[in-house]
């Protein structure tokens, strides 16, 4: 893989904008009509939410992340995909480049809801 060029800069203060949170999937379904999406139900500490995800076609069983903690950007607004409302985003590692993607998670157990940055 070539690495891709480094996008243009963004201020400190747009970076603070988005909140990027530890959660942990505790079910994995599938999005009926959908060959792309799985259904997550994320706990994050405080709440859980439902964060629709493209892994289908990456992993040959998308439910073996359940139970792992990863990223979660919580502050995008609600999006309804294949008739189902996702309620934040998962943030992987590798897609954009065409890297089989994996999950940005952290380097030790941390409490649900703690914040990256």
């Amino acid at each position: 893989m070539k690495p891709a060029p480094v996008k243009p800069d963004v201020t400190f203060d747009d970076l603070q904008k988005l909140d990027i949170r530890v959660g942990t999937i505790e079910s994995v379904d599938d999005v009926e009509g959908s060959k792309k999406l799985a259904k997550l139900i994320v706990n994050l500490g405080d709440h859980t939410r439902t964060i629709l995800a493209g892994i289908k076609q990456e992993r040959e069983n998308p439910s073996e992340i359940k139970g792992k903690q990863a990223l979660f950007v919580v502050n995008i607004p609600p999006r309804r995909m294949a008739g189902e409302e996702s309620q934040g985003m998962l943030f992987d590692l590798g897609y954009e480049d065409g890297v089989t993607p994996v999950l940005a998670v952290p380097e030790s157990i941390v409490p649900n809801g703690t914040r990256a940055g």
